[in-house]
């Protein structure tokens, strides 16, 4: 297996990736202490970067399950659930939260589908950098990126959730943590939409 490929491939993803630490050590916190939280999360990482990857591989190939102006819109995904994390953290602020079946699972952390919908969708733009990347490498060098990339969401997963476990970031997360994932979500959606020219912004 060639290093240098290798290199290259760790390079891109840290590249690319390198706000996705922020936004799971805020789902970390989001689920601290409670039982298959961090399994929850994980999930979700590896379903919304695998979604990510079969699009680059698939376009790299020349199929378009993605048009390229359809991207932005993609920023409706964190947007919508930042909106719904800031609706449920507004609630429960007022101690307006009454359904007891939506409490154990909202305390519970992200669901995996929700990790894996704002994954996809922050990395809608890194599809646009993988796709030559992948055209020009090759099958087997495809393959090499492939594993790489895979290998690294699990020390992603591990960095996140190794600041949102460390003493002080752990405090100020549990402080803040319900204000800051709703606000970076929202601001992730938004840059989304807005540099993409979505509605014409």
């Amino acid at each position: 297996m060639d290093l240098g490929i290798i290199g290259q491939a760790a390079g891109l993803f840290a590249v690319t990736n390198i706000d996705d630490i922020l936004i799971l050590a805020l789902f970390f916190a989001q689920g601290a202490g409670h039982h298959g939280s961090t399994r929850r999360i994980v999930l979700g990482q590896y379903l919304g970067f695998a979604a990510i990857l079969t699009v680059a591989v698939a376009a790299a190939f020349g199929a378009t399950f993605l048009p390229e102006s359809a991207t932005p819109y993609l920023g409706l995904l964190p947007l919508a659930l930042g909106l719904k994390a800031a609706w449920q953290a507004w609630k429960d602020h007022r101690g307006g939260s009454t359904d007891e079946e939506e409490a154990p699972r909202q305390e519970g952390g992200p669901s995996p589908l929700e990790v894996a919908a704002v994954t996809f969708a922050n990395g809608g733009d890194n599809i646009g950098v993988y796709v030559p990347v992948f055209a020009t490498a090759g099958s087997g060098g495809m393959a090499v990126y492939a594993v790489v990339f895979l290998a690294l969401v699990a020390v992603w997963c591990f960095a996140g959730r190794f600041f949102a476990t460390r003493p002080v970031i752990a405090r100020a997360l549990a402080r803040w943590g319900h204000i800051l994932l709703p606000l970076v979500l929202i601001t992730i959606g938004l840059l989304i939409l807005v540099e993409g020219g979505a509605f014409g912004l």
